[in-house]
């Protein structure tokens, strides 16, 4: 059963611009892991986190490193989450996630949905 979905899109020059205009930004959005990535990337990342929050319906408190995008053995992205984001989801019946990832033409833009079982 699908609980929740969400989509974000992110203008990759702006997000290029706000990355380097503020030098701490990378670490408060980003985990270690995810932040060996090109700009476009992370930008893609970023939407992530942003569709997640709205997949869940956007509650109060989420952290945005406790949730992480990360890639199987072929490079297919998926979602860890811990703390706020993994509270909020198991409050909401969520067990499963689904995420597509995609950069071009100056965009990049994520999509996720929330599952139970």
């Amino acid at each position: 059963m699908i609980i929740g979905v969400g989509v974000d899109v992110v203008d990759l020059e702006r997000f290029a611009e706000s990355l380097a205009r503020t030098p701490g930004l990378k670490d408060r959005l980003f985990t270690a892991d995810e932040t060996d990535a090109s700009a476009a990337s992370l930008a893609a990342t970023f939407a992530a986190k942003e569709a997640v929050a709205k997949a869940l319906g956007a509650p109060v408190g989420l952290a945005w490193l406790d949730v992480e995008v990360r890639h199987d053995d072929v490079g297919r992205p998926y979602l860890e989450v811990t703390g706020t984001v993994a509270a909020a989801a198991k409050k909401r019946g969520v067990d499963h996630w689904h995420l597509s990832l995609s950069h071009d033409a100056g965009v990049a833009i994520a999509m996720v949905i929330a599952e139970r079982g």
